[in-house]
């Protein structure tokens, strides 16, 4: 009896052909170059680990990912499937137990509508970024500064209130 051998399954980005992996590596069909979904799994160089990049202020290229993944509401499998990649690839670049490639950043830059260098500041720049973009709009910045002069019980008054009103509940008085 002869023994089964995995075959790689892949979609051609040019045709969209999709066929075993070809000695090759070329498309049947169009006869350009197959890309590699997912890259093999390489340790995170140092700089990318989370806690550790916290402590050397260096880049947190897979906090960047999960955090504007979950600004914009999408699902890891959302966003594999606006790249054309496997979920897994997602959660390997989230966890830090794969480094994306350079094309593998543009595209997750384009499938999370950011400029790639969203995707290489740190945490602290990014949130002082979507500071800034809220407290453009006039009433925001007013809310701001009302809300800056509150003590710390009457801050989280307020709070709940916005949540109820955000979440749709009435208030009785």
């Amino acid at each position: 009896m002869a023994s089964v051998q995995a075959r790689e399954v892949l979609r051609c980005d040019h045709c969209s052909l999709v066929q075993f992996r070809t000695m090759n590596s070329l498309c049947r069909r169009c006869h350009k170059p197959l890309e590699i979904d997912e890259p093999e799994p390489v340790a995170a160089p140092l700089s990318l680990v989370p806690a550790q990049a916290e402590q050397k202020g260096g880049l947190q290229v897979a906090q960047a990912v999960r955090d504007l993944r979950r600004a914009r509401n999408l699902s890891q499998r959302q966003l594999a499937g606006r790249m054309n990649v496997p979920r897994t690839y997602i959660s390997k670049i989230e966890n830090a137990k794969a480094t994306p490639t350079l094309s593998s950043l543009e595209r997750l830059a384009t499938a999370l509508e950011v400029d790639i260098t969203a995707l290489l500041r740190d945490a602290g720049s990014r949130q002082q970024d979507e500071l800034s973009i809220l407290l453009r709009d006039p009433f925001m910045a007013e809310v701001a500064a009302m809300v800056s002069k509150l003590d710390g019980l009457q801050r989280s008054i307020f709070m709940n209130h916005v949540r109820e009103m955000a979440a749709g509940r009435k208030r009785t008085a």
